[in-house]
């Protein structure tokens, strides 16, 4: 980026901030936040408050030269244009976007119903409506602008409608590399000058990124932001704890710490050192949840090898912003700690907020033994590894995905192979089609949270040797059960989890007959694998379904007598009992079950069995 970037302050409505009081508070705020102050850009700040009292000299409008190009061309536009607003997105959605007593909400509803008829927005309203108002208006900042360069927009009420009117007007040499608007009036139908809706449904291929400040007391504003519009920009509110119009005051905005970091931000780039932090990381051992985020990061990466094209373009894009926000969640967690960052996660730090910036590919996993590895395969072959994106890709891809894991793991890639073919018998043990979906069971985590709640939070047994009940309790407070880490945590801890609590779980009408499914599947899974790959069976498997499928009668048994025949609840509560009844069928069968053999006996345990007895 240039030394020397433009800002250009379209103001509002009245006089037009004749005296330049709104750089004050930017200028102070920006070099605060360590940024460079104004002094070190060039500041456009075009008067045309004569304009909107009264003007009558004709001049042509003028025209659009930032086209929509073909289709490929805009559907890869509005991708890159979504990465760079993800990474701002990320930059600025820590901060604290406001808060607001009921009361107080309801007296900013009563004042957005007054402003819409107060003298000051019948100046914004003659720009709207009077085409020789509106030209010259545009002329006048287009003359004031350069031919060629970045520039970074900042637009206040009036000033924001004239900025997203004169993105498309902009030389094609020019680069608008952030847009900021503050008490924008354009979530009001009656802004819509020139059909900026329809014209504008997708972002300008010049726009690099746009944010919308709305302040929570703003009666201009109208307590709505302004994606309602154009759904692909940013809303971000903000509470100056003012009402009326010193809410909607530019000045106001603009010593907003979060206002000033995105213009800091569009002016200056990156000012982040958490990479630097990072680097500066010592060697300490990975915990559980740690692990989990590394290994399934490299399985998701893994796959990126395997795809082309369109998908591929979508997969990275996706996983760039998964692993940014991975890792970002165990620097938080960690500091809450006082916990150093391991080495393996510290290097996968990249900075986000920049659109170009590359992404650390995370080296081969560690090994472990099979034991611990059965769970930890299991949860991420079923889970959605790129959460809370949806991509479908072929099992086949993925399957070949999980033996490569399985073979950097010193697991071999046979054992990837099972980790599938085990999810294939439970799935058709369960029924087949109706089972829950194999690949995309994480997007019911939600469900799955439920049954956390139900048990009485977090205090669940995990597997030996991996980690501890105290592990899974902190991580998930801190991590929550949703997202990528929580989502395999939470389904990890169900997938091993015993005694009563998670079989009440499992029974409760908080859990989903769905949830129900899938969570008795991954640990048939588990237990399938563990046969397949000779290792010794979990007796906890057996004995946790034999509780829940008792609790599930009990409440089936409890609610028949009383409600209708036909109620959702007892269906859902029929799915379940059949769910459990089938694994334990299975379980019987396949000889899992404690102190049982095959009901058909294996060939080659026969064989086995043969020559011990004839003593050959």
């Amino acid at each position: 980026m240039p030394s020397t970037p433009t800002l250009l302050f379209l103001h509002g409505v009245g006089k037009g901030d004749l005296d330049g009081a709104w750089k004050v508070p930017l200028n102070e705020t920006l070099l605060g936040l360590g940024y460079p102050g104004l002094d070190a850009v060039r500041v456009v700040a075009p008067q045309y408050s004569h304009a909107l009292k009264d003007w009558d000299e004709k001049e042509p409008l003028p025209g659009v030269k930032v086209k929509q190009p073909p289709r490929e061309a805009a559907k890869q536009n509005r991708r890159d244009f979504e990465r760079r607003v993800g990474a701002v997105e990320f930059r600025l959605g820590r901060h604290d976007r406001g808060h607001v007593t009921p009361s107080i909400e309801g007296l900013v509803d009563a004042a957005v119903g007054v402003s819409l008829v107060l003298p000051l927005l019948e100046q914004a309203r003659k720009y709207i409506s009077d085409l020789q108002i509106r030209a010259h208006i545009l002329n006048r900042i287009l003359a004031q602008l350069p031919e060629s360069g970045p520039i970074v927009i900042v637009g206040h009420s009036l000033g924001s409608v004239i900025a997203a009117d004169l993105l498309r007007r902009l030389p094609q040499g020019v680069e608008v590399t952030g847009t900021v608007t503050i008490g924008s009036p354009l979530a009001h139908g009656g802004f819509d000058v020139d059909k900026l809706r329809t014209s504008m449904a997708e972002p300008p291929t010049n726009l690099a990124w746009w944010v919308n400040f709305w302040n929570f007391g703003d009666p201009v504003a109208a307590h709505r932001g302004v994606s309602s519009v154009f759904p692909w920009l940013i809303d971000l509110r903000i509470n100056t704890k003012q009402l009326g119009i010193p809410a909607h005051a530019a000045v106001a905005y603009l010593a907003d710490l979060v206002v000033a970091e995105s213009i800091g931000f569009a002016l200056f780039g990156s000012r982040s050192t958490d990479v630097e932090v990072f680097e500066n990381s010592l060697d300490v051992p990975l915990d559980y949840p740690e692990l989990l985020a590394l290994v399934a990061l490299r399985y998701a990466n893994l796959m990126t090898s395997k795809l082309d094209g369109d998908k591929k373009n979508r997969y990275t894009g996706a996983l760039r912003q998964v692993q940014a926000t991975t890792i970002d969640l165990i620097a938080q967690r960690n500091a809450s700690e006082k916990r150093q960052i391991p080495t393996p996660i510290a290097r996968l730090a990249f900075d986000v907020s920049d659109p170009d910036a590359s992404v650390p590919e995370p080296l081969p996993s560690f090994h472990l033994p099979k034991d611990e590895a059965v769970v930890l395969l299991t949860v991420l072959a079923s889970e959605n590894v790129i959460r809370p994106f949806e991509i479908e890709l072929s099992r086949n891809l993925w399957r070949s995905a999980m033996q490569d894991l399985a073979a950097e793991m010193g697991l071999g890639s046979q054992f990837g192979t099972d980790v599938f073919e085990a999810g294939k018998r439970a799935h058709e043990a369960l029924g087949g089609p109706r089972a829950v979906n194999w690949v995309k069971w994480g997007a019911i985590g939600v469900g799955a949270a439920a049954i956390v709640a139900a048990t009485g939070g977090l205090a669940l047994a995990a597997a030996p040797g991996l980690a501890g009940a105290a592990v899974i309790t902190s991580a998930l407070a801190s991590f929550g059960p949703g997202g990528m880490i929580g989502g395999l945590l939470t389904a990890g801890t169900l997938a091993t989890a015993g005694g009563g609590g998670i079989a009440f779980g499992l029974a409760s009408a908080g859990t989903s007959a769905e949830t129900f499914e899938a969570v008795i599947e991954r640990r048939l899974t588990a237990e399938i694998l563990r046969e397949l790959q000779h290792l010794d069976s979990d007796p906890t498997v057996w004995r946790v379904l034999v509780e829940t499928e008792m609790e599930v009668r009990r409440e089936h048994e409890r609610l028949d007598e009383f409600s209708d025949e036909n109620s959702a609840g007892l269906k859902e509560l029929k799915r379940k009992i059949e769910a459990v009844e089938r694994a334990l069928r299975y379980l019987r069968d396949q000889g899992l079950e404690p102190g049982t053999m095959p009901s058909t006996p294996d060939p080659f345990l026969g064989r086995i069995t043969a020559f011990v007895r004839d003593g050959r």
